[in-house]
């Protein structure tokens, strides 16, 4: 069964939710609701990756995302941080997050690749050339960033990081146009063998170029939930979404349709 990452971000300038989930209140109230609705992990996130966002001190960082980390893992539900720091990711295990979302697949902290060793928690590799403001410069996308995630394994591996741990994330969006992203979609056969994939597609921008002009940014959760379901076809292990209840529904619509889903639903 394909697995749910709810998003949380407990940021002030997150492209979607910016500033919503500040509260602790009000980001584990949110969180229990994604759970409700069908997530497998809430991915909390205390540093925005949006255009023209800046980097976040990892104390800073730790003051929004600890808190949040502790209170869900009081509650019985199972967090993953979303983080490029080290020291971050550490603290967050150390509080109960049984997962780090790595959107540099440890390349932006040269540290998170031991943390990740000596924890033995799921590790998300993404495929990584910069952030989002690195212009995209590619001869054959899935090619090269199949050959990227595979050398970024072995190195991983070789540091001491399990490859049972290991799950890739292609990076939508991150030094890619929105045709690199399609492409990389369309073959995500080409990938599944590397490691579980996950995908994170959600809300982002180039969803929103199959919308009329200045839709809402909830308009993407329809997009973002139909990929869901062709990714779950494909074969990947989880998909990273905003709108946790649109996503489930998707999936369960798919396990049906593969005659794998039971009485539910």
């Amino acid at each position: 069964m394909t697995a749910i990452l709810g998003v949380l971000n407990v940021t002030p300038d997150s492209f979607s939710d910016g500033g919503r989930w500040e509260r602790l209140d009000d980001a584990v109230s949110h969180a229990a609701r994604m759970r409700a609705a069908g997530a497998d992990w809430i991915d909390v996130g205390g540093e925005s990756t949006r255009p023209g966002s800046v980097a976040v001190d990892p104390a800073e960082e730790q003051g929004r995302v600890l808190p949040v980390i502790r209170a869900l893992v009081e509650a019985g539900i199972p967090v993953s941080v979303d983080t490029r720091n080290a020291d971050t990711a550490r603290a967050a295990v150390e509080a109960g997050a049984t997962m780090i979302n790595d959107v540099s697949g440890a390349l932006y902290d040269p540290h998170m690749a031991v943390v990740a060793a000596e924890t033995g928690v799921r590790f998300v590799v993404m495929h990584w050339r910069g952030g989002v403001d690195v212009a995209p410069e590619y001869i054959d996308v899935v090619s090269e960033v199949r050959a990227e995630l595979k050398a970024r394994i072995a190195e991983l591996v070789v540091i001491g990081v399990r490859p049972e741990q290991l799950i890739v994330d292609p990076g939508l969006g991150f030094a890619k146009t929105a045709e690199h992203n399609w492409e990389l979609l369309r073959h995500l056969d080409e990938l599944t063998p590397l490691a579980p994939v996950l995908i994170g597609a959600s809300r982002k921008r180039f969803l929103g170029r199959l919308l009329p002009d200045n839709a809402p940014l909830g308009k993407r959760d329809a997009p973002t939930a139909t990929i869901s379901a062709l990714a779950a076809a494909a074969g990947v292990w989880g998909v990273r979404v905003h709108d946790v209840a649109a996503t489930r529904l998707a999936l369960d619509v798919e396990e049906h349709w593969r005659g794998g889903g039971g009485d539910r639903a």
